[in-house]
């Protein structure tokens, strides 16, 4: 499968976080991993430690702190009552988007009779 555009990714960002996050709470490396895990072979710490962190700030996400035996805290996420409401409002946008694209992309799709009129309105 061909990688996805990364302005794609970072307009999809915020919904696969929280669509990931809402199924299970999780730190952030292992967010990353299932992110890659689903395909996102791009998906970077650098591009999901912000978004973790600008949502926690939005108060889409709750963060606490779990000790580690050994090393640094994890700081583990779960989507918030917030959170989810945005969750379904963004899924319900994707839904909508994805839809004008198949319908805009669908002639290309399909094999394509011969045109009888030009593209400015004009018989050929």
């Amino acid at each position: 499968m061909e990688p996805p555009e990364p302005q794609m990714l970072k307009g999809a960002l915020t919904l696969l976080l929280l669509s990931l996050l809402a199924e299970e709470e999780d730190y952030g490396y292992a967010v990353v991993q299932r992110l890659r895990a689903a395909g996102l072979d791009g998906a970077g710490e650098g591009s999901v430690y912000p978004a973790l962190a600008r949502l926690e700030s939005r108060q889409l996400l709750e963060a606490r702190l779990v000790p580690q035996g050994r090393g640094p805290a994890r700081r583990y996420y779960r989507v918030s009552p917030a959170g989810l409401a945005e969750l379904d409002r963004l899924r319900r946008s994707w839904r909508a988007v994805t839809a004008v694209v198949a319908t805009v992309d669908a002639p290309a799709l399909a094999p394509r009779p011969h045109a009888t009129t030009a593209p400015t309105g004009r018989t050929a």
